[in-house]
């Protein structure tokens, strides 16, 4: 059963498309993840779905009583005028359990001044029917998703108006969770949340037993949640079963399959034509050729309008009544050309396109450390495991914000000196850099002056290499100042490859990046001859580039020497393993307690 239903949607402003021809359904139970490059209508196709904006074009068919929530990017809207604490604002959604709690009191009073009878029955019924509203547990839950989000009970008093934006955004997040809509539509819920808190949603929401719509440029996370992916395009939704790497392996073997459906239809177009041509003008067969030749016509026309796939996918019968095909004044030769013209049906969106290469072989040690400690003298950050980081290895740093990732980068790079311990770096080291925040470009320079101003080339080749990185037309003339974060990482991206390093010291370097931008740069690192640190959130970046993870944690840097899913799984045994001890410790506990209540008996 489908809970909300699309039909032709499309928006647009004023000349311009947005996008147009989105035809889909999301079932009651639909786990969905909604992929497609920046810019492309993600959010403004949420935004219709909530109900914020009209299509311009299309219906939506939502099922009856449905209840949807929406996670807005733009958190401040929703809590606008709303003067409530966190913990308050979360007990809005019980507003009901809260007057069958406080009409089980008033009972309570009652039967406490001598009034039994009736009373008793009422009381019992409403306690009933308090206990499955879920009266016994919703501070429970109120307390699990603030904790899960990562409010401490310290920020539970907290005035909404007093929140940071991201701190908004969760507390968003935290009452629609708990307000248990129908269909929730999430937009980009991992961007305020570290990893904790980010595998604490996955478990929450693989547990929904409601329909999900989630916008993410997490892959990690979509692996974790969705079981389908819908791939959007200015003109309309790709389809496709399973989580983001069946996704990916899916899109990959339909385009090849639709590659090789077109050539052979192609080819057979051909084919035809030279039958038309071999036939046309013999007494005998000239009918059968015209008759031929006016079907190849239509045919042709029909893939100009509709693409390949209303052959695919239809019978002929069927186009013929859904694709507007006028009579034609067409020859041969004009069919030829048109069937020459045919473009391949993938639509393959505008993707990156560059390799990083070294210019020098470095030695086989990299880096090596000692007693290291890092920080600043009147705040330390933390101390560090020996470190040992060999040729062609990656390491990833992890931890959450403001343990000093950042900073351990920066003392690598000179900029700091270490508090205390030794920095060994390896022969023949040529060092790249990628900074989080780009503060190494020029917010004054235009994108092709700010590459000019790294290496000096002829304008014609800057162009082309600024294209490579989906710098086109104009857009070479766009002030840094004004590029997207986005933009500025592709921009920041080309000055790198240009270096010809055999270190990357890389931090957040998928941070705004979309996608098959995110695809193309893990792709790129792959492949890359040289050595990696990487300081990163993205998760499936991480698991595919780590050969060992460094995790800061409690201010101390600990080296795991192995892959990013061996990490995961040993952390999760060792937390099995301290919540055992936990529980261990309770039970004595109360033993003890038993045993001093028996002894004083």
């Amino acid at each position: 059963m489908s809970i909300l239903t699309l039909n032709n949607v499309g928006q647009s402003f004023g000349d311009f498309d947005v996008f147009s021809g989105i035809t889909a359904a999301i079932p009651n139970d639909a786990k969905i993840g909604l992929v497609g490059p920046n810019g492309i209508g993600k959010t403004t196709l949420l935004r219709i779905l909530a109900g914020l904006e009209l299509p311009s074009s299309g219906s939506i068919t939502r099922a009856q009583g449905t209840r949807l929530g929406y996670l807005r990017q733009e958190a401040m809207e929703a809590f606008a005028g709303r003067s409530n604490t966190v913990y308050a604002e979360m007990l809005t959604v019980f507003g009901d359990i809260k007057a069958q709690e406080a009409a089980l009191h008033n009972l309570e009073l009652r039967m406490a001044a001598g009034e039994v009878g009736d009373v008793l029955d009422e009381y019992s019924a409403a306690q009933q029917a308090f206990e499955l509203a879920g009266g016994y547990d919703y501070e429970l839950r109120i307390g699990q998703v603030l904790h899960g989000l990562g409010f401490g009970k310290e920020d539970w008093d907290t005035p909404l108006g007093q929140l940071s934006g991201g701190q908004k955004t969760r507390a968003l997040l935290a009452r629609l969770l708990l307000e248990r809509p129908d269909l929730l539509i999430l937009d980009e819920p991992t961007n305020h949340l570290d990893v904790e808190a980010i595998e604490w949603l996955e478990g929450t929401l693989r547990l929904w037993d409601g329909a999900l719509l989630v916008v993410s440029h997490d892959r990690y996370f979509l692996d974790k949640v969705v079981d389908r992916i819908w791939e959007m395009s200015r003109s309309g939704i790709e389809l496709y079963r399973g989580n983001y790497s069946a996704y990916v392996q899916q899109r990959q073997e339909r385009w090849e399959r639709r590659e090789v459906e077109f050539e052979a239809i192609k080819e057979r177009f051909l084919k035809e034509l030279d039958y038309v041509k071999r036939n046309i003008a013999r007494d005998a067969t000239t009918n059968m050729a015209k008759g031929r030749l006016r079907r190849l016509i239509r045919e042709v026309r029909v893939v100009q309008a509709g693409g390949l796939q209303t052959l695919l996918d239809k019978q002929w019968g069927q186009v013929m009544e859904e694709v507007d095909i006028s009579e034609s004044k067409w020859g041969v030769m004009d069919v030829e050309q048109a069937i020459k013209g045919l473009h391949s049906p993938i639509r393959r969106p505008p993707k990156l396109n560059f390799r990083l290469k070294t210019t020098l072989r470095s030695g086989n040690l990299v880096l090596r450390t000692s007693a290291l400690e890092i920080g600043f003298p009147e705040m330390p950050l933390f101390v560090a495991d020996p470190i040992q980081l060999e040729r062609q290895e990656c390491a990833a740093l992890i931890g959450p914000n403001g343990t000093g990732k950042t900073t351990f980068l920066r003392t690598l790079m000179g900029q700091l000196e270490p508090l205390s311990g030794t920095i060994r770096f390896g022969a023949s080291l040529k060092v790249g850099y990628f900074a989080q925040a780009h503060e190494k470009l020029n917010p004054d320079n235009t994108v092709l002056d700010e590459l000019l101003s790294h290496k000096h080339m002829l304008l014609g080749p800057a162009r082309n290499y600024l294209a490579q990185y989906l710098f086109r037309g104009e857009d070479v003339y766009k002030p840094v100042r004004l590029l997207s974060g986005g933009e500025r990482g592709r921009l920041a991206l080309a000055i790198l490859a240009l270096e010809g390093a055999n270190f990357l010291l890389l931090d957040e370097p998928t941070n705004h990046l979309d996608i098959p931008a995110q695809e193309v740069l893990q792709e790129v690192l792959e492949q890359f001859d040289g050595t990696i640190l990487l300081v990163s959130h993205d998760r499936y970046l991480v698991d595919r580039l780590a050969t060992q993870v460094w995790e800061l944690r409690e201010g101390r840097l600990h080296v795991f020497p192995g892959p990013y899913a061996e990490f995961v799984a040993a952390r999760q045994e060792a937390d099995a393993a301290a919540r055992q001890r936990a529980a261990e410790q309770r039970v004595e506990a109360r033993r003890g307690q038993d045993g001093d209540r028996q002894s004083k008996i």
